[in-house]
């Protein structure tokens, strides 16, 4: 059975939650270090609530952290067989917050960071019912040569990379976009320049555009054509 994850939360700004935005944070940190994204999303995102658990293993290599899967850098098939296997425990957690806000599985944003991006393709292009967005910092696409038998949908992506990231390098974020054009997956992405293994605010600034074009409400019905 998969252990069960939690974290910090915020609420919508406006009282009503319409939307979940959920991140999913790097190796060795934990549900606190994005949450803090969330606030200075609120403005532009309102209508929003924010959720941010903690991955649910404590790391090896940062003790007061937790990891989503162990890495060593060491086994080219732990990437595979760490997404699959946290996979589960996430999906459940996804399920539950959107039922506590009373939202439908497609009102769903995941933000992920390094090894959190990479847990926020795996799931989110797996998801019974496709999430609205998915944005991925500095991560990378898993398994892309499962993904044309395994995405049940194709929502919209955006992927933030630093030119210098020196821990997940440029060039994942280039094979992710192969991976994913080999899926017949759209996918937008923005290269941040001169930025290592992080975040700057351009990248906040885009991802948070993104986020609140592709959370903007569905319009249903159709309009009352003018007569002369």
């Amino acid at each position: 059975m998969s252990q069960a994850i939690d974290g910090p939360r915020l609420p919508a700004a406006s009282g009503a939650a319409k939307a979940l935005v959920v991140f999913l944070h790097g190796f060795g940190a934990d549900g606190n270090d994005l949450i803090a994204i969330g606030q200075e999303w609120r403005r532009l995102l309102p209508d929003a609530a924010f959720a941010s658990p903690h991955a649910p293993e404590r790391c090896m290599a940062a003790p007061t952290g937790r990891q989503w899967f162990p890495l060593t850098f060491r086994d080219p098939d732990e990437r595979r067989r760490g997404v699959i296997a946290a996979a589960p425990g996430l999906d459940a957690f996804l399920d539950a917050e959107l039922a506590r806000h009373k939202l439908p599985p497609d009102r769903l944003a995941l933000v992920g960071f390094s090894q959190g991006a990479m847990m926020a393709l795996h799931v989110g292009l797996r998801r019974k019912t496709p999430p609205a967005a998915i944005l991925g910092y500095s991560g990378m696409l898993v398994s892309p040569e499962a993904l044309a038998a395994e995405a049940t949908g194709k929502p919209p992506i955006l992927l933030v990379h630093g030119e210098r990231d020196d821990v997940i390098p440029v060039d994942a974020l280039f094979a992710a976009m192969d991976g994913l054009a080999a899926a017949e997956i759209p996918v937008e992405w923005h290269l941040a320049p001169g930025l290592g293994h992080g975040i700057d605010g351009e990248g906040l600034r885009q991802g948070a555009a993104f986020l609140a074009s592709s959370l903007k409400p569905r319009r249903t019905g159709l309009r009352a054509s003018s007569q002369a």
